[in-house]
């Protein structure tokens, strides 16, 4: 990109948007046998799997803006098995076999949204070739080494593989690789392919989608909007990050924000070049996260961390750009590439994401007050909200399942310390994300201060 190109002039658009059908909004009062709110991923998938088992059921989804709007239309596009915290940590909240169950399930959960766009028709630009996070510095190549052996005595030999820095730089042709840590279990989407490919189709098999229908309240039976209401035999909350503005519910789960760049259309030869010329997920092992791929007409798309957490979980369009943390993602991505220094940046955006006290997502029902409710997916949520829609499948129609045991379902996450202890300790997080990758670049030495910070998140 030339010097010349001021990055704030990029306006809010994700690469990914494309203006759809124009739905209805919601008005006066309908009747539903399960009433969804939110119409992203979690919400189309469970609505998918409720009318595949049951094609006379009457699904109506609501949504505040449009279908895609959050996380689903603003994320990177990567389908991973990749879970929020680590396996040791899910092992000590549950125990070892169910942690192997989790990521079992999440192995084939890749596959599945494979499975399902192919029999469906549904082009999302699916391609599954996997991840590579590079290790660009000693201590993140010690983190890789610890990774595949760690992953070996949990009882998962075959989860990831150690690349030597020949294999690495042949994979994904970023300067300064001394190795990287692949795995096969994951795969690239087109976010917005994906989110308006699935309201089509849940929308052939019967179901009804109703736009620009903000939620004013919702209890046992009923949910109501401004304009309407439904009267649903149940109810399943979907609302990712938008849960923190509902009464009620400000400590149950806070949002942070993700920023993302995508470039030009780059050159094959580029490419080739690069070794960008693949539809592989990648990163480096660095504390405070960055992702990358290449997409289907061959933009480089680079996102990352480390936009500041909004006092009462503040959720603002406002909030979806920030300059300097997008300049950072660009100098991140120059770093990694640059022979990308003249490549044209297109588009910039951002987008909430869901975090809950433990990192941990869930997958819930009431069955009391006829609710269920999945989400907090800390960003990798692509593929566990595939993953959550056929459990809510499971437990709203009650049937028998192996996954319907698994450590997510049902579980309770502790709230959120109130305001100002909450804003301290999140920034604060980030904070030391970001420090911790600092401290290893003079240090050439694994940061302690990270080390801390997993101890106390559980994140990896």
């Amino acid at each position: 990109m030339s010097a010349k190109i001021d990055l704030t002039q990029l306006p809010n658009k994700p690469l990914w948007f494309e203006q759809g059908p124009s739905r209805a909004r919601l008005d006066g009062s309908v009747e539903a046998d399960v009433a969804i709110i939110g119409a992203g991923y979690t919400g189309l998938w469970t609505a998918y799997y409720l009318l595949k088992s049951n094609p006379s059921l009457r699904v109506v989804l609501v949504e505040k803006h449009e279908v895609g709007f959050g996380a689903s239309g603003r994320n990177g596009g990567w389908a991973s098995a990749i879970f929020p915290i680590s396996l040791g940590r899910v092992a000590q909240m549950y125990s070892h076999e169910a942690a192997l169950k989790l990521q079992g399930a999440m192995n084939h959960t890749v596959d599945e949204i494979g499975r399902v766009l192919a029999v469906e028709g549904v082009d999302a630009d699916y391609a599954k070739q996997g991840f590579l996070s590079l290790a660009r510095s000693s201590p993140q190549l010690d983190r890789v080494r610890a990774t595949v052996e760690a992953s070996a005595r949990f009882g998962l030999p075959d989860q990831w593989q150690m690349l030597d820095q020949a294999q690495a730089v042949a994979t994904v042709g970023a300067r300064g690789a001394l190795g990287g840590l692949y795995t096969k279990h994951c795969a690239l989407i087109h976010p917005g392919k994906l989110v308006r490919g699935l309201a089509r189709l849940v929308e052939q098999m019967g179901a009804t989608i109703y736009e620009h229908s903000a939620v004013t309240a919702h209890a046992p039976g009923v949910v109501r909007t401004a304009q309407g209401s439904i009267n649903a035999k149940f109810t399943v909350r979907a609302t990712e990050a938008f849960t923190s503005q509902q009464p009620g519910h400000s400590r149950f789960v806070i949002p942070l924000y993700s920023l993302v760049l995508a470039t030009e259309p780059l050159p094959e030869d580029l490419r080739r070049k690069l070794n960008l010329h693949h539809r592989l997920a990648f990163n480096d092992m660095r504390h405070l996260r960055v992702y990358g791929q290449v997409t289907a007409e061959g933009r480089l798309v680079f996102g990352g961390r480390g936009a500041p957490y909004q006092w009462g979980s503040k959720i603002s369009e406002d909030s979806d750009l920030v300059d300097n943390v997008h300049s950072k993602i660009h100098k991140t991505m120059l770093e990694f590439f640059p022979d990308l220094a003249d490549a044209r940046i297109t588009h910039r955006w951002g987008g909430a994401l869901g975090v809950s006290r433990d990192w941990c997502p869930t997958v819930s029902i009431d069955r009391k007050n006829r609710i269920a409710w999945a989400g907090n997916y800390v960003g990798d949520g692509v593929a566990t909200s595939n993953l959550a829609g056929r459990i809510l499948r499971n437990l709203i129609l009650e049937q028998n399942d192996d996954i319907n045991s698994l450590p997510i379902v049902n579980h309770r996450s502790p709230s959120w310390e109130p305001e100002p202890l909450r804003w301290l300790g999140v920034n604060s997080g980030l904070a030391a994300a970001s420090l911790s990758d600092i401290e290893e670049r003079f240090t050439h030495r694994p940061s302690r201060t990270a080390m801390l910070l997993e101890k106390l998140t559980g994140a990896h």
